[in-house]
């Protein structure tokens, strides 16, 4: 189960550090562990956090596998205000993984990485099912492709996870939540095809696999 840290801790937060920025949040990398990032709100309240953070807790409980999920590690203070830890995402190299956007072809030509991010992403789905995560959308902004060799990667979700449903049934029947998840790939699918069908290789895998 995730800890919160000593809030009388104030973590210092170097801007130079800066990793990325969602709607709501900005990351960084964490001034102590190189391991761990620092999501920090610059827009809007603490209530998606909260949220986000009920979830991960129900997951941490039911004992999944984070093989494609970040952790979430606690809360802290920063010199920029509250904070959520999450485990930062890297690849075989050391530096921080990129969007999957970044490995989708602009063209319909060869590319090495093509069929290694298109097992990646039918992984990912299967995961996701397995697993029962349900996400609040499916993004590529929010999904990093960590390689973990220079010939081999994954794909890991690091933002928009849980349900912000009135009553959150499917957090509680699995059935339902096998709904939600494919309700969600089925979207997800749709915008990659719109934006990357050009590249026939992607466009015959993602009709294959369209459940």
């Amino acid at each position: 189960m995730p800890q919160s840290t000593n809030p009388e801790t104030i973590l210092q937060i170097d801007k130079s550090t800066f990793i990325g920025k969602g709607r709501h949040r900005e990351c960084y990398v964490h001034p102590e562990d190189p391991d761990k990032c620092v999501k920090i709100i610059v827009l809007g309240d603490q209530t998606e956090t909260q949220r986000e953070q009920a979830y991960y807790r129900r997951l941490d409980r039911r004992k999944i596998s984070w093989s494609m999920l970040s952790r979430y590690c606690g809360d802290v203070q920063t010199n920029m205000g509250p904070g959520a830890v999450f485990e930062l995402v890297r690849d075989y190299n050391g530096e921080v993984s990129k969007p999957m956007t970044n490995y989708l072809p602009a063209a319909d030509e060869p590319d090495a990485d093509i069929d290694t991010l298109l097992n990646a992403i039918t992984t990912l789905k299967k995961y996701m099912l397995d697993q029962k995560i349900v996400t609040m959308t499916l993004q590529t902004k929010n999904i990093l492709y960590q390689r973990t060799s220079p010939t081999d990667g994954k794909l890991v979700i690091v933002d928009g996870i849980g349900n912000s449903d009135y009553i959150p049934i499917c957090n509680y029947v699995g059935f339902m939540a096998t709904i939600k998840i494919k309700r969600r790939w089925k979207r997800f699918e749709a915008f990659l095809l719109k934006n990357y069908g050009h590249n026939q290789t992607l466009r015959r895998m993602l009709e294959n696999n369209h459940t």
